[in-house]
């Protein structure tokens, strides 16, 4: 490894050529963190601008550069610093096949930034030179994350790709208005919004939840609904015809009870026109 470094700085300038590099990956990082900043400036200006313009929403989307910008500054000012550290340590360089204690996190750190941050050709020669240095593993060990690559955790945050959660832009948001003397009234629309996604997706889960652990109806669980509709229209049915009969039936037999009275009445009136007029019974 010793000499895959003297083949690429030089066995008479390997130190001084790498302080060069370091100095020129410094001016780099200096340079892209004041074009953040004029970035993070802007930003920063057009969310003011919505929020005088009663435009919160759009406001609470434009934060989300603010806070892309802001991050970009932050690795950029750590990574200055880094730069500065290894020029100060370069002989612990020279001097050693395996990276000392007081420079892992620094070299680990913009390592890691290199495969993160393709504006940036001075870091990759760094990374080139401590990978030969170092080993390829203890390069791959900080691109990759691995168990003790002593990456700074904030170089890992502010790189990450994922969007920024809803909390911390309401937070940046607020700080923006706070400063503005602007009140907000986004925070409850959102968080009723964010509840509402938070209950559909529950709510779906569970479906499919019912449906995956119901293995004798896999193919009918999201018609359950519809089935216990059909099922309480036929117990309607069946008991509206229930009811039918039994009015039926009463009907009946009223009609009945009433045709035997009439013929009751009509026996007496016929019963009554045979007998003679002066019949007594108890005579």
């Amino acid at each position: 490894m010793g000499r895959k470094l003297d083949a690429l700085l030089g066995r008479n300038f390997k130190t001084s050529k790498f302080r060069t590099l370091a100095k020129l990956a410094t001016s780099r990082t200096g340079i892209l963190k004041n074009q953040h900043q004029v970035k993070y400036s802007h930003a920063r200006s057009d969310v003011i601008e919505l929020l005088n313009l009663g435009h919160q929403e759009q406001a609470l989307l434009r934060v989300e550069h603010v806070i892309k910008e802001q991050n970009m500054v932050d690795v950029f000012t750590i990574m200055e610093s880094y730069c500065h550290l290894l020029i100060e340590r370069v002989m612990l360089i020279q001097n050693n096949r395996e990276c000392p204690d007081e420079l892992k996190e620094a070299t680990s750190s913009l390592i890691f930034a290199s495969s993160r941050c393709a504006e940036f050709p001075e870091l990759l020669h760094i990374r080139g030179i401590l990978s030969s240095t170092f080993g390829k593993e203890f390069v791959a060990r900080a691109v990759e994350l691995r168990n003790n690559c002593c990456v700074h955790p904030k170089i890992i945050q502010k790189l990450s790709t994922r969007q920024p959660s809803l909390e911390s832009k309401l937070k940046v948001l607020k700080e923006i208005a706070s400063e503005g003397g602007i009140t907000l009234h986004l925070e409850a629309v959102v968080v009723e919004e964010k509840l509402d996604v938070n209950e559909k997706q529950n709510q779906s889960v569970a479906s499919v939840s019912a449906k995956l652990d119901d293995p004798e109806h896999k193919d009918t669980a999201y018609d359950w609904p519809r089935e216990i509709n059909l099922n309480e229209n036929f117990s309607e049915s069946i008991e509206a015809r229930k009811k039918y009969r039994d009015v039926a039936a009463a009907a009946q037999e009223a009609f009945e009870s009433a045709a035997y009275a009439a013929a009751a009445a009509r026996a007496a009136v016929e019963l009554s026109r045979t007998q003679p007029q002066d019949f007594d019974p108890y005579d």
